[in-house]
């Protein structure tokens, strides 16, 4: 892990500056994803009911699910709330008995676990009020560490699930140093820088993938959303490539005026890559331990709204401050890490205003990709 993913974590605590008061934004993919979720987990479900031998199915006493970069927000926990929902119904239906349920909850050990686990008594007691006694038991664990390495025993994870966390790279491209007065891949980067990202994107999403198929057991499922782009071209402005441009013009004017360093902004270099649907689906393809169910776009607002909604200058300068929360949410520990602390209030002032400016003139809406794909086939 190199020196700008040792500093990556959301905002912790529940500030108005935290993660979990500002992701609206990965609320609104979970929304958006959830039928595809729900239908990865019956399509699991229904395989195991499905056994040849009765015998046999009243076997399958757990199942094991696990959200990789859950992060500490409220949304981790929407997730699981959503995927027992599914489970309790199909099984309320059937004469089969309930399975235990082994939910893991993964992310980076600078993650804010404390702020998660607080959520736990109150989400267990409501789900018990909700459901009743015969549903469960649901035992939940926290799994710190990199997705990019092994998490998991082999053949014992039946369902994974990961949202807005893949475009996080295991570290910044090594052959980045020319890309000056930009903090991602810009129209100004040159051929290098691209190829940096797209090199570093594919091997650790390779690696993802071989870490999952080999814990995964065979026909268990993965839905992965990722932000993504819709161009080919990874230096096209759309979306969150050019709201980070944004970020970038904020840093540039901070050069200007003496407030920043530029040799700290022509080094500083996040470590993320939004990919476009082709690469995503070449690389699965490729790497061969899947199968492709479904794979298909949507469009979700920078200030997590679910469509754009009247042009005031009152909404603009309402979901300005919103999207300025949400980027600060996710990237002030990096730039803390870099630029100092001292910086961060003044910064994103300037980008909240910059942003105002953009939003009046251009659409704001982040690309997202979502694929299900299944390991092998159920035996």
């Amino acid at each position: 892990m190199d020196q700008a993913t040792q500093h990556l974590y959301m905002n912790k605590g529940i500030s108005e500056f935290s993660y979990s008061s500002n992701s609206s934004v990965q609320k609104q993919a979970i929304y958006k994803t959830k039928i595809v979720v729900e239908q990865a987990i019956l399509d699991i479900l229904s395989k195991f009911s499905s056994s040849t031998s009765i015998s046999a199915a009243e076997k399958i006493r757990s199942i094991c699910v696990a959200d990789l970069g859950c992060s500490s927000g409220p949304t981790a926990l929407l997730v699981i709330s959503n995927l027992l929902d599914t489970i309790y119904n199909k099984y309320r239906e059937s004469t089969m008995v309930m399975p235990e349920i082994l939910v893991f909850l993964n992310d980076l050990p600078e993650n804010d676990f404390n702020t998660l686990f607080k959520y736990l008594k109150s989400f267990r007691d409501e789900l018990k009020n909700t459901k009743g006694d015969g549903f469960g038991p649901c035992f939940v664990a926290g799994m710190p560490g990199t997705f990019y390495g092994r998490l998991f025993p082999s053949n014992t994870v039946h369902f994974v699930h990961s949202s807005y966390s893949l475009h996080w790279l295991s570290q910044a491209p090594t052959g980045n140093e020319s890309n000056k007065g930009n903090v991602y891949i810009a129209k100004s980067s040159p051929p290098s820088v691209v190829e940096a990202y797209c090199r570093q994107f594919k091997k650790d999403f390779i690696s993802f993938l071989n870490c999952r198929s080999e814990e995964l057991i065979k026909g268990g499922r993965m839905v992965l959303t990722f932000l993504c782009r819709k161009s080919s071209d990874p230096t096209s402005k759309e979306g969150i490539c050019s709201l980070l441009g944004l970020l970038s013009m904020a840093l540039k004017d901070m050069v200007l005026e003496g407030v920043v360093e530029e040799e700290k902004l022509d080094i500083c270099n996040f470590p993320v890559y939004y990919p476009s649907l082709e690469e995503v689906k070449a690389i699965i393809q490729n790497e061969g331990s899947y199968r492709v169910n479904q794979l298909e776009t949507f469009q979700v607002n920078w200030d997590g709204s679910d469509s754009s909604k009247g042009d005031s200058t009152t909404d603009v300068l309402k979901s300005s401050y919103v999207i300025a929360n949400s980027i600060r949410a996710v990237y002030e520990s990096l730039l803390t890490s870099h630029f100092g602390e001292e910086i961060i209030n003044e910064l994103f002032v300037r980008f909240r205003e910059i942003v105002k400016e953009y939003a009046v003139q251009e659409k704001t809406e982040y690309t997202n990709l979502v694929i299900s794909v299944t390991k092998g086939e159920m035996i």
